[in-house]
């Protein structure tokens, strides 16, 4: 069954993996980063058979053809774990040309290496050929029964406060002018002559009457003066401060979780674990 890049058989093959394409993501030994994912083998069925892997920090510019069911993905953190692979295992596996269509024997090299590791016996002797092999034959290599994680995503609101500026008061003070009116009694004096005749008056003794031309009687008269003065006084006392009053603000939205989905092809036993 011939193999093909993943591009190259579906053009547009990244529409059905929810932009979660596996090409360019970093690849894993255990902990170590060895290299890069660089392309997708399919077969004729569209069944992911290899990774192509760009192994440049282990050997320069050397690419390799890893079994789709000896790497773990995670999409999350964009890299792809080799389950069991040694830089002894990459110098004796074929390099990959992209120039170069993969054959029979380039695959059988291919599982050579990989088969000892992923069953922990000795390769058997092939009991099949280029006719009659079948990936089926290698469950360790190309199937996908082995245990996967699946993980389902949920939204979910986060509520959190911001301390922002809504306005400013500002107190201050100015003049306004009224007319006051004040009452203030005060006291005149005023002179008031008053002339009374003598009727039958006695005559007085000889050189008792003075007679005198331009005597003056003098008195003095006075009267209060309005004093008016003005003076400031505390009328009105006004006290800035600040309370802080509280309430709830509920906000609602639309929020996504996503579901498991099981297709089940035939009639196996699937036993469902919460």
């Amino acid at each position: 069954m011939a193999l093909h890049k993943i591009k190259d058989f579906d053009p547009d093959y990244r529409t059905h993996f929810d932009n979660n394409d596996v090409i360019g993501f970093d690849f894993y030994s255990g902990d170590e980063k060895i290299g890069s994912v660089d392309d997708v083998l399919v077969d004729d069925n569209g069944s992911f058979r290899y990774l192509v892997v760009n192994t440049g920090l282990w050997i320069l510019g050397k690419k390799v053809l890893m079994p789709i069911a000896q790497g773990r993905i995670n999409y999350a953190d964009r890299r792809v774990y080799a389950n069991s692979l040694t830089k002894t295992q990459v110098e004796q596996l074929p390099e990959y040309n992209p120039d170069h269509l993969v054959d029979y024997e380039h695959e059988e090299q291919v599982r050579g290496v990989y088969r000892p590791a992923a069953t922990g016996v000795a390769a058997p002797e092939m009991s099949y050929d280029r006719t009659s092999y079948g990936y089926d034959r290698d469950p360790d290599l190309y199937g996908f029964d082995h245990d996967q994680s699946l993980r389902l995503y949920q939204e979910r609101l986060i509520a959190s406060k911001t301390r922002q500026k809504t306005g400013e008061v500002a107190i201050g003070k100015h003049i306004e002018t009224d007319t006051a009116r004040v009452s203030v009694p005060i006291e005149k004096e005023r002179v008031v002559i008053e002339r009374t005749p003598v009727t039958g008056g006695m005559p007085v003794a000889v050189g008792e009457a003075d007679f005198h031309d331009g005597e003056v009687a003098r008195v003095e008269v006075y009267e209060e003066v309005a004093d008016i003065q003005k003076e400031a006084f505390v009328r009105e006392e006004v006290r800035v401060k600040k309370v802080v009053d509280r309430d709830v603000v509920t906000a609602e939205d639309q929020i996504r979780r996503e579901e498991l989905d099981l297709d089940v092809d035939g009639s196996p036993v699937v036993e469902r674990k919460l």
